[in-house]
Parts: structure tokens; sequence; C-alpha cells
């Protein structure tokens, strides 16, 4: 069930789907972070260029400011509804709460057309 700390903008099925791919594809040719600490990290120390979170985390209060640090940062970021399949695409064997694309790598083009999209779609 999605949580209502969530709904400040809810993504189109194919853009949270390009999103899973970019961040398959950074991890193996560029770098991601992966879990609420390491994002967190990541953002303040200015390295994220683009910032998934999963919508069922419970408690949701884990990741509940992340979109305020984004946006406090200008990092884009986007929703994902499954911690499990963001943990999957970022080579965990574990669920993840969050991952923070630092280097995108080969995903670079994916990626800025996506914040371009959610650029769009926040307006």
């Amino acid at each position: 069930m999605p949580n209502p700390y969530y709904q400040t903008f809810t993504p189109p099925e194919e853009l949270v789907t390009a999103a899973l791919e970019a961040v398959r594809l950074a991890k193996t040719s560029g770098k991601v972070k992966k879990g609420v600490n390491e994002v967190i990290k990541a953002i303040e120390r200015g390295q994220a260029k683009f910032v998934l979170i999963a919508t069922d985390v419970d408690p949701p209060e884990i990741v509940a400011f992340l979109p305020t640090l984004c946006e406090e940062r200008k990092i884009s970021y986007i929703f994902v509804n499954s911690k499990a399949q963001l943990g999957e695409v970022a080579g965990l064997s574990v669920p993840a709460s969050s991952v923070a694309v630092v280097d995108p790598g080969e995903a670079k083009g994916y990626i800025e057309e996506i914040v371009k999209k959610i650029q769009e779609l926040k307006k």
C-alpha cells in the first residue's frame, strides 16, 4: 500500500521501469550508493546525480525526508514501488530503501532523459 509520505508526485510506470534499468546499467558501468545512510551521505556531499526511493519502506519515516533533502540540493529523484526490486537492480541480495547514482557510467544519457521527464511532470 503506497504511503501518504510519497504522494508528492506519482511517476508513470514506464518511467519507473526506465529508472530501475538505468540503475542496473549504472551499477555495472558506473557507481551507485545503496541504503539510506549511504544515499544521505552522497546527497549531502553533492555526489548524487539521481536518487530512487522505495515506497514500501516500513516504517516510512526511514526515507520520508529524502525528497526534501533532494529538493534542497536540486537532485532529481523518483519513487519506485518495491524495495526488493530496487535492491536487486542495485546488485544486492537484500531489499534497498533507496539508491543514489553517483557515477552514471553508460547510463548517463538514460538518466538525463529520465530527469528531464521528471522535471516536465512536476511542472
